[in-house]
């Protein structure tokens, strides 16, 4: 196993220890305070890199915190780590793997060996071939059986073979091709394919079946059953013309029914969290172009370079995560809301939970040992202003403590009058409502001005009174644009390593995923034939028993 896995907790460092002292005294400072003993807060308390602005003023910290939290990343080896991770080295120390998805999105002319092979002319040939294709399809020239072009393109996959293209295509709505609709099937229960195939064409119907060993449970599945419908409405011989495969399974690819012209394969060295970027995108550029594409692969490039070149002290991914540790290990906040002020950006919050929590919800560090401190919190959110009719209660007047991570864009991509200046106002208001508060002597100033008696006064002003010193982060775009998501998606990826690093566990691997299938194979068998009552515990025999009686 590589050396990096030998380093201290991240309790047992000087700056931890440091930090901890430093935590008893700013655990009782007011944002309202230190906005206003320092004018130049905003200023100093931001960073700007690959076309996003990080406002982080509006935390519990100053800039004494951020010096010890930039020498714990030091500490912790947040730097050496960047790097092996940009250099190809097996940082996925439980699968001795890589982790190059940064590689997926590097420049023609990047060169990157691992072991022996060029990586990067690997990824740009897979990324020629996709150019191609999607090409044919978005101009007509690939048609169906019939002859007509593709209207409906049907992605099934699963994990970060569905949430990130399902995301993506949704948040570049704006640039979709007038002509093609995309849809995305993910789950086994077959309500949600059936509602599909209710609506599409078999004629005018593409189907991407993402699935790299072609063996996954609930999309391949799901493709036989898309494989069934389709030929009970045509021919095998025009099964290549209506499904296309994302898969290094040659041979499955063509049992499918599926030319291996059109398989695209993609790398164990890419993580399907981190998959975006690869041949799992073919839908994502499919509905953009490929040139649009291109543009979301570049400002993901450009975080890139941001992030391996700056320093930390103006290092983005590396202050979003610092902010993120200091609330999780020393404030022990359990969740962070995600609330992007932006519709087409509906997917992300649920996007960045498999990002954040399939990587960083581990209990134990890289070397097997139980985390002395909490890992990943709980990743969740909506878009403004929805989530302010459903949650925000609970953010502004709960008991917990909850960070949250704003999103917007200056401009909007639509051009209806006065809808972008209300959402913004919105946005920046609630910033301001977390960080403020409303004191009580505010409450009641304001009742009184409204001519309340004093016993109503006395009687409301608990249940008004908001206690403001809630943190959040600002991040903003200039517009929603392919390159300003792919700068905004990469973002979030580095913070993930940046905190894995901390907490010493392997951002790459997902073992916590595992267990479930196994028992579902088994369980499936049982309810489909005979019964294994000596397998399971009485709770989940009374469940299938159940069940059997009424099928």
């Amino acid at each position: 196993m590589p050396a990096i896995m030998h380093r201290p907790a991240l309790t047992t460092t000087a700056a931890y220890q440091t930090l901890k002292h430093h935590y008893d005294v700013a655990k009782n400072w007011q944002l309202r305070s230190l906005f206003a003993s320092n004018p130049q807060r905003f200023f100093e308390l931001s960073a700007e890199a690959a076309g996003l602005l990080l406002d982080y003023s509006k935390n519990r910290l100053d800039g004494a915190t951020m010096a010890l939290l930039f020498a714990l990343a030091r500490e912790c080896g947040v730097e050496p780590r960047r790097d092996a991770m940009f250099a190809g080295e097996k940082i996925n120390v439980t699968e001795q793997r890589p982790a190059l998805h940064t590689a997926l999105r590097a420049p023609r002319s990047t060169v990157l060996e691992v072991d022996g092979e060029d990586v990067v002319k690997d990824v740009h040939a897979v990324l020629d071939r996709m150019e191609i294709f999607t090409e044919r399809i978005r101009s007509g020239q690939w048609t169906g059986f019939s002859g007509k072009a593709i209207t409906d393109v049907v992605n099934i996959g699963i994990g970060g073979s569905y949430l990130g293209p399902k995301m993506a295509c949704q948040a570049l709505r704006a640039f979709s091709h007038p002509r093609l609709t995309m849809h995305f099937v993910s789950n086994v229960d077959g309500h949600d394919l059936d509602a599909l195939l209710q609506k599409v064409d078999p004629a005018t119907t593409l189907f991407i079946i993402a699935s790299k060993t072609f063996t996954t449970l609930e999309t391949m599945m799901n493709a036989q059953s898309a494989r069934k419908w389709f030929l009970s409405r045509s021919t095998a011989a025009n099964l290549p013309r209506h499904f296309v495969a994302i898969s290094t399974n040659t041979e499955g690819v063509k049992a499918f029914g599926i030319d291996p012209e059109n398989m695209f394969p993609f790398w164990d060295w890419v993580g399907g969290r981190y998959s975006i970027w690869s041949a799992i995108g073919v839908s994502v550029a499919l509905a953009i172009g490929f040139e649009h594409f291109r543009q979301f692969l570049a400002g993901a490039h450009a975080m890139d370079q941001h992030f391996r070149t700056a320093p930390l002290e103006q290092n983005m991914p590396v202050i979003l995560a610092l902010v993120g540790v200091w609330y999780r290990n020393f404030f022990n906040s359990t969740s962070i809301s995600i609330a992007p002020y932006h519709q087409d950006l509906l997917h992300f919050p649920g996007y960045l939970q498999q990002l954040e929590m399939e990587s960083n919800g581990k209990q134990v560090a890289i070397d097997g040992t139980p985390l002395p401190v909490a890992s990943c919190p709980v990743i969740w959110g909506d878009v403004g202003t929805n989530g302010q009719h459903a949650y925000f209660q609970l953010l502004h007047q709960g008991t917990d403590l909850i960070p949250v991570d704003f999103i917007a864009a200056v401009k909007p991509n639509h051009s209806l009058e006065g809808h972008h200046a209300a959402l913004l106002a919105n946005c920046f208001a609630q910033s301001e409502a977390f960080m403020r508060g409303k004191t009580a002597d505010e409450v009641r100033a304001d009742l009184q001005a409204e001519g309340m008696t004093q016993s109503d006064i006395d009687a409301l002003v608990p249940h008004k009174t908001f206690p403001g010193n809630r943190p959040s982060n600002t991040i903003l775009m200039k517009a929603l644009m392919p390159a300003t998501l792919g700068a905004l998606i990469a973002l979030y990826e580095h913070k993930v390593l940046v905190q894995g690093t901390l907490w010493n566990v392997n951002s790459f691997d997902q073992w916590g995923v595992e267990l479930g299938k196994v028992l579902a194979k088994t369980i499936q068998s049982e309810l489909t034939g005979a019964p294994h009552p000596e397998l399971h515990d009485s709770s989940t025999n009374g469940l299938i028993a159940r069940v059997k009686a009424a099928m």
